[in-house]
């Protein structure tokens, strides 16, 4: 077995191009992925889903940062729309100073639209009046339920914190991104999917877009451990389908989903015939808000019907698939991806 090769703290994460909204019309996007110093959250326990403190590293200076912002710079063509990422919070001065903020700002002033992630605790007054008019702010509000969000995700913060800094980020004339976790741990198909309504129906009253996020079992987190063990099954996508359908005309935001691992054993799945046309229909209604682009079907929904009842008669969220069809986690253990 080779060696990892050792991951430069002035270098990228990662770097890609994809599509997204400004305005209403589809443009084209950079998505930055930047090496930081890491979440201060994980660093006491982190949340159960997330992995993402494998993109960190100790001890990244300003220079390496400001390396990886010539490094984006390079990969640049005159996108409209770039997004840039962190392991925890863009707006944390241990992940990013606020002299490589001021840098990103002005290095991508001619931007239409540029997207950041922050925990509601560094979303300030102080903060907000150093950001340019044409960001959006993401929150991972997950859900408004609290007792999920400690003890499902162990989130670290409350739906009020994330409520109380979106409105505050509305107040400073930028617009707000809410991301919300579909079957967190523990949760049932049909208890997760009622968790997702309300908690869009909730983050509503202060988001512009409501992005919904399936759960992706990502690598060294709980959730792969309860995954592993069969406990805890990523959701199917029609129940991510349901949800949209189920929120369309009901909230004045923009509802989208780009799932992370769509199609796999990790990520949401249907059958595996249909998870490419059914992935496609919800990246369309991504776009469109239109309830008809979400038209998909296929023999498996009468399987996952069963499914949702036989999870409330066994009163179980363990993974049920794995007691009749492993196909899909062996194929994907096969090639690699597991």
């Amino acid at each position: 077995m080779k060696p990892k090769a050792k991951r430069s703290p002035s270098q990228l994460e990662a770097c890609w191009k994809e599509k997204d909204l400004i305005s209403g019309r589809v443009s084209d996007a950079m998505v930055v992925i930047m090496r930081t110093n890491g979440c201060c959250w994980a660093k006491t326990g982190g949340c159960s889903m997330c992995g993402y403190r494998t993109a960190s590293l100790t001890q990244v200076t300003e220079d390496d940062l400001n390396r990886q912002i010539d490094e984006a710079l390079s990969r640049y063509e005159g996108e409209p729309f770039v997004k840039f990422y962190t392991s925890g919070s863009f707006l944390d001065e241990n992940e990013i100073p606020a002299t490589v903020r001021e840098r990103i700002f002005k290095e991508f002033s001619g931007c239409e639209r540029i997207l950041f992630e922050s925990r509601p605790e560094f979303v300030t007054s102080e903060v907000l009046v150093t950001i340019p008019k044409n960001a959006t702010i993401a929150l991972g509000l997950e859900s408004s339920d609290p007792e999920i969000l400690d003890v499902s995700i162990n989130k670290g913060f409350t739906p009020e914190d994330s409520r109380r800094a979106g409105i505050l980020i509305g107040e400073h004339g930028l617009m707000v991104r809410t991301y919300l976790i579909l079957k967190p741990l523990f949760l049932t198909e049909s208890a997760a999917m009622d968790d997702t309504v309300r908690s869009a129906l909730f983050a509503d009253g202060f988001s512009d877009e409501i992005s919904i996020n399936p759960l992706n079992i990502q690598r060294g987190t709980l959730a792969e451990r309860l995954w592993r063990a069969g406990e805890a099954r990523s959701p199917w996508i029609w129940s991510l389908i349901e949800v949209l359908r189920r929120l369309s005309g009901n909230v004045g935001a923009r509802l989208m989903s780009s799932p992370s691992g769509g199609g796999t054993a990790r990520g949401v799945h249907n059958c595996g015939k249909c998870d490419g046309d059914a992935l496609d229909a919800v990246e369309r209604f991504s776009f469109s808000q239109n309830i008809n682009d979400l038209e998909v079907s296929c023999g498996c929904i009468g399987a996952w019907q069963t499914y949702i009842e036989a999870e409330r008669i066994l009163g179980t969220a363990s993974d049920l698939d794995r007691g009749f069809d492993n196909d899909l986690a062996l194929g994907c253990e096969k090639d690699g991806r597991i």
